[in-house]
């Protein structure tokens, strides 16, 4: 190689450095570096800032020459190239360099993609939105925060990212939600005790396809945050499919409401007999969820006085007056305790 490379320089003045480049990464990899010592020995080779960040997992690595951490940016990137695995883009490295590029940046940048995807191939965590379900146990499972943050970095996620989790009912496969409301962002999903749990860094809650129910726990304690979800979850309708647990309020609180006392009140043994009656019970939703008769009529298509009759008889059956505030908030309370009985 070094022969061929002083054959080459005669005839082109860069093809000794760019040679030499490839045998400089050859070598590294064959010392098997992780992602800090690329970036490092890439600065340093380079002789100007060198960076690395993965799109699964929102990891960045800033090196400066010196082989320290980089101080935050004070130029933009003057050369980037994308990191590709299998036809896809994991990453992005760069160089931070003052003034022009290098007339070896290009091929630096090239040789430091090709290792980077060698290394999360070789030692990174799945690409793929799937999990394994014992590793996703193991971080929503409380008493054993050494061990749930090991699972985390297992699955990919940043030491120092808070987690949201999120609890889903949904024939739609979990992979697909978890693209579509986590885009760009580290994402992993796996079934588990009957339920979809996606754990994520961020979370679009505009962006859930038709027919899904989810709820979104608080970020921060992946257990109390699955906590939270499943709680939200149990308050989604079909009217409000996604619900974010901080949205709750006080309402929470009625999830812990024990079952045995919520089945035996007035107003929910009411709500429970309406419940024959769908046609009821859809124009008791709509009134309670628009807090008006001629909103819940546009909700329900129907004319405001056709509404307005049948909210009067709803009324007298549940022995509630609708149009009084305090009836109002009595059928709501009464109607999201049904719910939370699974009725």
């Amino acid at each position: 190689m070094e022969a061929l490379a002083a054959r080459l320089s005669h005839l082109d003045p860069d093809v000794e450095g760019v040679i030499r480049v490839v045998m400089f990464y050859d070598t590294l990899m064959r010392r098997r570096v992780d992602l800090p010592a690329l970036a490092r020995a890439s600065a340093g080779l380079a002789e100007c800032v060198t960076g690395i960040r993965l799109h699964s997992t929102g990891r960045t690595i800033r090196m400066a020459p010196d082989g320290r951490e980089a101080a935050p940016a004070s130029v933009p990137a003057s050369s980037t190239t994308a990191v590709t695995l299998d036809d896809e883009e994991i990453g992005t490295v760069w160089l931070e360099r003052e003034g022009e590029p290098g007339a070896l940046d290009d091929a630096v940048l090239d040789r430091l993609a090709i290792a980077v995807a060698t290394v999360v191939e070789r030692y990174g965590p799945a690409r793929t939105t799937m999990a394994d379900p014992a590793l996703v146990e193991l971080v929503i499972s409380a008493g054993d925060d050494a061990a749930s943050n090991r699972a985390l970095r297992l699955l990919g996620f940043p030491a120092d990212a808070p987690i949201r989790v999120v609890a889903v009912r949904s024939g739609i496969p979990l992979e697909k939600i978890g693209s579509l409301i986590c885009q760009g962002r580290p994402v992993k999903a796996a079934s588990l005790t009957g339920l979809g749990i996606i754990l994520a860094t961020a979370v679009d809650p505009a962006r859930f396809p038709e027919d899904v129910r989810a709820g979104i726990g608080e970020a921060g304690c992946p257990h109390r945050s699955w906590q939270d979800a499943r709680t939200a979850l149990r308050f989604t309708t079909a009217r409000r499919p996604v619900i974010h647990y901080g949205d709750l309020g006080a309402l929470a609180l009625l999830a812990r409401i024990p079952e045995e006392d919520a089945r035996a009140n007035a107003d929910v043994v009411a709500i429970t007999k309406l419940a024959a009656d769908p046609e009821d019970l859809r124009t008791l939703d709509a009134y309670c969820e628009a807090g008006s008769v001629r909103q819940a009529a546009d909700s329900l298509h129907l004319h405001h006085s056709s509404v307005a009759r049948r909210l009067t008889q709803i009324g007298k059956s549940l022995a509630i007056d609708l149009t009084a505030p305090l009836g109002l908030t009595r059928a709501r309370l009464a109607l999201t305790a049904w719910r939370l009985l699974g009725e």
